[in-house]
C-alpha cells in the first residue's frame, strides 16, 4: 500500500469517525441521515462535473451498492437507536475488513501472511478498545449485519470506480441512496417534518457537517481504492474505531480506559503489517 493510499485512508477514518458520532447523537437518526445525505450530494454535484466520465457499464455496480448503501445506513440509524456508539461502530467496523479479506480471497485476489495477519491484529485491537460483550444482542446482531453490508459495498465499488470517474460514481451512488433513504424514513411523517426534524435551529449545522463528512470520508476510499487492494483499505480505515472511542472520551461521552489505549496499540500494529 503505498503512503498516498494510506494517507488518504486514514484521512477517510477521521472523518467517518466525526460524521458517526454526530449521528449517534441525534435524537432522530434516521431523518439526520437522510438529510445529511442529501446536503453532501448538493456540495459534491459541483465537484462531480470537473472531468466527469461515465460509462454505461457502471449501472450494474451502482445498481448492487446502492442496495448495500440503503441497507447500511438504514441498519446504522436503527442501531444507533438501540445501542451506543461504543457498541455499533467498533463491531460494524471490525467485522467489515476481515469479510472483505475473505471474499476477496475466495474471488482469487492474492493476500500474502504478513497483510492477513495485519488484518487479524487489527480486528484483535478493536475488540479491545470496545468488546461485544458491552452489548445487547440486538445491537451486536445489527453491527454484524451493517459490517456485511460493508464489505459488500467496498468490494463491489472497487470495481464499480473503474468505470466512470470517482466524484460522479460517489454522486451517483449516494445520491441515489439519499432519495431511498428519505423515502423510507419519511413514511408516516412526511418530508417537510423530516426535513425539520433534521434542520432545527440547534441541529442543522450537526446534520450539515455530517453530510459533508459521509460523502468526503467515503469518496477519499474511493480514491484509494484506484491503487490499493480493497482488503488493505478496508483493513487500514478501520482504525477509525480507535479514532471514535478516543473521540468519545475527549468529549465526555465515553471514558478512557486502559483496555482501549491497549487495543489502539494492537490496531496501530495490524496496520503497520497491513501496509508494508
Amino acid at each position: 500500500m503505498d503512503a498516498a493510499a494510506l494517507s488518504l485512508t486514514l484521512l477517510a477514518a477521521v472523518v467517518h469517525a466525526g460524521w458517526n458520532q454526530l449521528l449517534a447523537g441525534s435524537a432522530d437518526p434516521p431523518a439526520r441521515i437522510g438529510v445529511a445525505m442529501l446536503v453532501g450530494a448538493v456540495a459534491t454535484a459541483p465537484v462531480a462535473l470537473v472531468g466527469f466520465r461515465w460509462d454505461a457499464s457502471a449501472w450494474p455496480y451502482v445498481g448492487l451498492s446502492v442496495a448495500f448503501e440503503l441497507a447500511y445506513v438504514v441498519l446504522l440509524a436503527a442501531a444507533y437507536r438501540v445501542a451506543p456508539m461504543s457498541t455499533v461502530y467498533p463491531v460494524a467496523r471490525g467485522s467489515a475488513p476481515v469479510l472483505v479479506l475473505v471474499v476477496g480471497a475466495l474471488l482469487g485476489v492474492a493476500v500474502g501472511w504478513v497483510p492477513a495477519i495485519g488484518v487479524v491484529l487489527v480486528v484483535a485491537g478493536i475488540l479491545l478498545v470496545r468488546g461485544p460483550e458491552h452489548a445487547s444482542s440486538s445491537g451486536v446482531l445489527m453491527a454484524l449485519a451493517i459490517g456485511a453490508c460493508i464489505a459488500g459495498y467496498t468490494l463491489v465499488d472497487a470495481h464499480g470506480i473503474d468505470h466512470a470517474s470517482v466524484a460522479a460514481y460517489l454522486l451517483v451512488v449516494m445520491g441515489l441512496t439519499a432519495v431511498a433513504q428519505v423515502s423510507l424514513a419519511a413514511r408516516g411523517r412526511g418530508v417537510a417534518s423530516l426535513v425539520g426534524a433534521a434542520l432545527g435551529r440547534d441541529e442543522w449545522w450537526r446534520t450539515v457537517l455530517a453530510g459533508l463528512g459521509f460523502f468526503l470520508s467515503y469518496g477519499l476510499v474511493l480514491v484509494a481504492l484506484r491503487t490499493a487492494p480493497a482488503g488493505l483499505v478496508a483493513a487500514v480505515r478501520e482504525t477509525s474505531v480507535v479514532i471514535a472511542v478516543l473521540m468519545l472520551g475527549l468529549t465526555g461521552q465515553e471514558p478512557v480506559r486502559r483496555r482501549t489505549v491497549l487495543g489502539a496499540a494492537v490496531v496501530a500494529a495490524g496496520v503497520a503489517l497491513v501496509v508494508v
